[in-house]
Formats: C-alpha cells, sequence, structure tokens
C-alpha cells in the first residue's frame, strides 16, 4: 500500500471525524451497507429518539429537497437540450457559410507567403469542417433528441 494511500486515508477520517466535512449520500449508504448499521447510526442519531412528529418534519424536509433536485434536473436538461439545437443550428450554418464562398482561397495569389498562410488555414479548416460535421451534427442531434421533453 503506498504512502500517499495511507495519508489520504487518515486525512479523510480526521476530516469527518472532526466534524470538518460531510460525507455525501453515495458514500454514506455505501458505509451502511458495509458496516450493516443504519445511516442515522452513523450520523450518530439515536432511532428511538424519534417521534412521529419528527418523522413528519423529516418527510416534509424530504419533499423539499426532492422537489429542488427534480427542478435541477429538469433546468439542466432543458439548458442541454438547447445547447445542442444550437450546435446544429452552428453547424448548418458554418456548413452552408462554407458552400457559398466555394473555397475562396483557390483564386488567391499564393506568392504572397502571408496569404499563402492564410489559404493554407482556410483549406485545412474547411477539409477538416466537411469531414468531421456530419458526425458533430449527428453527436449534437441525437443529443437533442434525448433531452427532449417528455410527455
Amino acid at each position: 500500500m503506498s504512502l500517499f494511500f495511507y495519508f489520504s486515508i487518515c486525512e479523510t477520517y480526521c476530516t469527518l471525524s472532526q466534524g470538518l466535512s460531510v460525507p455525501d449520500s453515495d458514500l454514506l449508504l455505501a458505509l451502511s451497507a458495509a458496516l450493516e448499521t443504519p445511516v442515522s447510526a452513523l450520523l450518530g442519531e439515536t432511532a428511538a429518539a424519534q417521534e412521529p412528529d419528527d418523522l413528519k418534519v423529516i418527510c416534509k424536509k424530504l419533499e423539499v429537497i426532492n422537489l429542488q433536485l427534480a427542478r435541477r434536473k429538469a433546468a439542466t436538461r432543458r439548458m442541454l437540450h438547447w445547447l445542442f439545437l444550437l450546435a446544429c443550428a452552428a453547424i448548418a450554418v458554418m456548413l452552408a457559410l462554407l458552400l457559398t464562398l466555394g473555397s475562396p482561397y483557390l483564386s488567391w495569389d499564393l506568392s504572397d507567403p502571408e496569404t499563402a498562410v492564410a489559404g493554407t488555414l482556410f483549406h485545412a479548416f474547411e477539409w477538416l469542417f466537411v469531414r468531421l460535421a456530419p458526425l458533430m451534427l449527428m453527436v449534437a442531434g441525437l443529443g437533442a433528441f434525448l433531452t427532449r421533453k417528455e410527455m
């Protein structure tokens, strides 16, 4: 076992035991399953001290948290959906722009070094874009399809 791994475990244990950080819910569930104890026992709560009113308060808090998580998930989904649609539109506009320009660098005087570099860069961009645009358009379209609002 490496020394770094040992110090990492010691540091994590110290920060958790001193209350400087709080483990996330996934870690709490994994610890609860591994130690075969309820999560409330890991958090230092006694199960016998809960009354029905306390359970109602906890249920209300959990309901609020679930609602907040659902809203955040819906907002993230909407944002991703519009980003994918924007990417599709940007790719289509860039492809239309390249088609209307029709490789203007072919008629440039490439004896000037600066014009030759600009023409080479324009050609490289055009060459890469034409080959990658269909793949990018399919990925963005699939992303927009998968993040659409389900009815």
